[in-house]
This record gives C-alpha cells, structure tokens and sequence, in this order.
C-alpha cells in the first residue's frame, strides 16, 4: 500500500473514487497518523460492503459533518482533540484505548504502562462519554509492549482495524466498566528526559517508548549540549542506539 502523506490523506474516500453509493451502512473513521490512515484505505479495499468515510482534520468533525453521513458507528482509533458533546451524544461513537480499563484512563498509556514496568496490556473498545475513557466496553484484544512506540502504535492499529469488523458484524452490546479507576497523566516533552538514578532496562524503556512519530524522544542534557536517543536495542549488559546532539541554543530556536 502507497503511502498518504498527511496532507493526501485529508481527502476523503468519496474524493479518492473508491466511495460506493449503493451501500446502505455508512462507518466514519476519525483518526490520525500514518499508519491508521493506511488501514483506513486497507480497511475499504477488503470490506467493500460497507460505506467508509475517512476524516483526518478536526474541523471536519462537526455535528452537520457527520449529520450529512449518518453512520452507523463513528470509530476513533486515535484522536488528538476533544469530541464535540453533539457528536458522540447523537452518533455511536467508539474510542480505542491502550489500557485494561478501568485501570489506565487518562493520557499516555503506553508510557506510562511501560515507565511502571507493564509490558503486556488491553486495548479496550469503549463508548465515548462525558468523562474521559469511562464509557462502557465493547470488547478487549490483548497486546503486547515490546519493541518501539512506534512499532507498538502499529501492531495496535491491525488489532483495532480487526476489532471495529468485528463490532460492525456482531453489534456488541457494551458493558460497564467493573473495577475502581486508576487514571493516568498525560506527559509532558520534560518527562522525556532519562532519569539520572536508571539502570539499562529503565534507560531502554524510556527510549523505546518515546520511539515513535510526533513524540517528544527520551534525551539527556549535557552541558550545552542535548542528547536524543531513538533505535534503542538492549544487551546483556549494554544499549546500542542512535542518538541526535544538538546545543541548547539550537533548541531554543
């Protein structure tokens, strides 16, 4: 599959020719990043029985904008912005969450999974609410937390294009989440900085879990000088990874 640069990947299916007005249930995938973006257009090509919309801009997401589609389910598997209360309050709308709810509501799942040495975790399916991540739950895929952020962002991403199928087909009936909440923060780009007090598996955590597209990579400050480390691979007792050193004047540009 060619990949769609972003700003390619604005056009909706109905602009790319591959929209089929015959079909009668329509789906709405709101997401981002590349690798979403791609099993958008896989998702259409292997599910031709189905009207597929695609939306990358959030000032596309409006009430009138989806209105106009009408779709069956609104699927989220990863969003950077607020949902509009009008949206998900008269649409079925889905988000796709990296955490075994409800332990691990909030912001940065993965790292915050992995900085509290979790490797191993639930994507969970859940009906947008009110409040953040606490709708009910469709369903839970397991997945695992080796490798790279990046790379973990893209084995999620079949694991939850092959769940919204399985929603679409068998119309799951959500559950309330059983459990008591442990909400996670969101981290900042200051977070990224390596602990000083780290042995090998924490500095490799650290910069595996920053390894990925628009994230902020793991780095140290020397002197002047700032260190960011991506391509992190661990040894018996060593890391290889590349590393990136610019001055701290350069950054303050």
């Amino acid at each position: 599959m060619t990949n769609h640069d972003e700003t390619d990947s604005t056009q909706s299916f109905e602009e790319k020719g591959i929209y089929n007005s015959e079909n009668t249930v329509n789906i709405l995938i709101a997401t981002v990043k590349n690798w979403n973006i791609r099993n958008s257009y896989k998702i259409k090509e292997k599910n031709k029985k189905y009207n597929w919309h695609l939306i990358t801009d959030n000032k596309q997401l409006t009430y009138d904008g989806v209105a106009k589609i009408d779709p069956k389910y609104v699927f989220f598997p990863h969003w950077s912005w607020k949902v509009p209360g009008e949206v998900y309050k008269n649409f079925e709308c889905i988000a796709f969450h990296m955490a075994d709810l409800p332990f691990g509501r909030g912001g940065s799942p993965l790292q915050n999974l992995i900085e509290r040495g979790i490797y191993a975790t639930q994507i969970s399916a859940l009906r947008m609410v009110d409040e953040l991540d606490a709708g009910p739950i469709y369903m839970k895929k397991p997945l695992s937390l080796c490798g790279s952020a990046e790379e973990i962002f893209m084995l999620a991403s079949e694991i939850v294009f092959d769940m919204m199928i399985e929603i679409i087909e068998n119309n799951p009936t959500p559950k309330p989440q059983e459990g008591n909440p442990v909400v996670f923060k969101r981290r900042s780009p200051e977070e990224s900085e390596i602990p000083k007090e780290s042995d090998l598996r924490r500095v490799f955590d650290y910069i595996r879990m920053l390894d990925a597209e628009g994230y902020p990579n793991a780095y140290v400050d020397w002197s002047n000088l700032k260190m960011e480390f991506t391509r992190a691979s661990l040894k018996d007792d060593f890391i290889i990874a590349e590393v990136r050193i610019t001055t701290k004047r350069m950054n303050r540009k």
